[in-house]
């Protein structure tokens, strides 16, 4: 499994453009259907730019913000989105893709990254037993007092480039406005 995980991380970029190129091929999107997407685009944006402003990469066991409630707050607003986009695209194709990606990429991904994070940091297992790996807690978990909870840094969101997402997701949804606007018969 380890090696699938070492494969899977240096694919997942790749596929993703691969994946975006399907998912516009096979998209119907309506007015409606965009609408209700966004639904579930909007928070998931927020979810992974209020995540990439808290994690400090290799440097700090990221415990606050929403990884108090989550291991994997960066993951879940991308599925998060995959779920509004999977609406906004109004096929079910897009939702098996999406769904097979998640269990066959991102998950050993995730795996592999909290290996790492136990050998790195010591303090990771007692917070991987309070904090749920993907579906999040309702409340926030606080630990032992010792993590940095100094709150969203606009620093570190642009240090990892975190618009990014942001700018995919605007790409891909005026891309669908256009194909439903222009090369669309309903």
């Amino acid at each position: 499994m380890a090696e699938w995980s070492q494969i899977a991380r240096r694919i997942r970029v790749p596929l993703g453009f691969l994946f975006a190129v399907l998912y516009f091929w096979l998209a119907r999107p309506l007015w409606r259907s965009l609408m209700l997407g966004a639904i579930a685009i909007v928070p998931g944006l927020l979810i992974r730019a209020l995540a990439s402003g808290h994690v400090r990469k290799n440097e700090a066991l990221a415990t606050s913000g929403p990884y108090a409630y989550t291991r994997n707050p960066l993951y879940l607003g991308s599925l998060v989105m995959g779920v509004g986009f999977c609406v906004a695209a109004r096929s079910w194709w897009v939702g098996v893709v999406l769904v097979v990606m998640f269990f066959g990429i991102y998950l050993p991904v995730i795996r592999d990254e909290e290996a790492f994070l136990r050998r790195r940091f010591p303090e990771f297992e007692e917070y991987a037993n309070r904090v749920p790996r993907m579906l999040p807690r309702l409340t926030a978990q606080s630990g032992d007092g010792n993590e940095d909870s100094t709150g969203f840094s606009l620093q570190l969101y642009l240090k990892h480039r975190e618009y990014n997402a942001l700018l995919g997701a605007v790409g891909m949804a005026v891309a669908l406005i256009v194909k439903m606007t222009y090369f669309q018969t309903h």
